[in-house]
């Protein structure tokens, strides 16, 4: 065998060995795959948009509070299994196109989210809880303990505040603009969506999504409406 053709198969065996070593330094430090992997598309230090513009060019939700928004566990499987939360992606009007009943999604336009492996999501989850901004939003908020039938919590998110304009509420049944409700309780920390109900802007100063001055009471029923959506959805699948 000649020296070139030996160098050649060396070089060859090590490359398993370096991919190997990489994916390990990758896994054991969630921070710097956030910053080399995730930072292109979502914020991770704030603050949030503060024109329409740079609302409208934003790829993928803002990060620098998903300590005080996510719910752990949930991350470590959805970034394992990414599936679409927002029908039509982050922005409405980048992913419409007209359809014989209105506006239809175009699924060309969706890109869809890299998946990690098991360790690189645990550590990208754990770096996620750490960023914990407004706290003080978050402080405000107190869950009170108790239940609610699907009836009246529907007719609270629907009837009186008509959410299901803009959020589905189970698959292919309500809203596109929104993100989907029906996996919220297991998505979202109870107090997150609370905080959020009250005063979306507070959060996100130029989005969409309306005040609608939602009563203490009524707040309480939507964050016990999603988490009953949320387990119906758990035990149909």
């Amino acid at each position: 065998m000649s020296a070139l053709m030996t160098r050649v198969l060396r070089h060859a065996a090590a490359i398993p060995v370096f991919a190997a070593l990489s994916l390990a330094a990758w896994g054991a430090d969630g921070g710097a795959i956030l910053q080399q992997q995730c930072a292109s598309c979502h914020n991770l230090t704030g603050p949030a948009p503060q024109t329409l513009q740079a609302l409208w060019s934003r790829k993928g939700p803002d990060l620098f509070y998903a300590g005080n928004k996510y719910r752990e566990a949930w991350l470590v499987s959805w970034l394992q299994q990414p599936k679409p939360i927002r029908p039509v992606g982050e922005f409405y009007g980048d992913h419409i196109k007209p359809g014989p009943k209105g506006d239809e999604v175009d699924a060309v336009t969706l890109k869809a989210h890299p998946a990690l492996g098991q360790g690189e999501a645990t550590a990208v989850a754990a770096a996620l809880m750490k960023l914990k901004a407004h706290d003080d939003l978050i402080a405000r908020e107190k869950i009170e303990a108790g239940a609610l039938s699907k009836s009246m919590g529907e007719m609270v998110f629907d009837k009186f505040l008509g959410c299901m304009a803009c959020h589905r509420i189970e698959p292919d049944y309500g809203g596109l603009s929104g993100p989907e409700l029906y996996t919220a309780g297991e998505r979202l920390q109870a107090q997150f969506i609370a905080s959020y109900i009250r005063s979306p802007q507070a959060w996100d100063p130029k989005i969409w999504m309306p005040n609608k001055h939602v009563s203490d009471a009524n707040i309480q029923k939507l964050v016990r409406y999603r988490e009953l959506l949320s387990k119906e959805n758990a035990h149909e699948k």
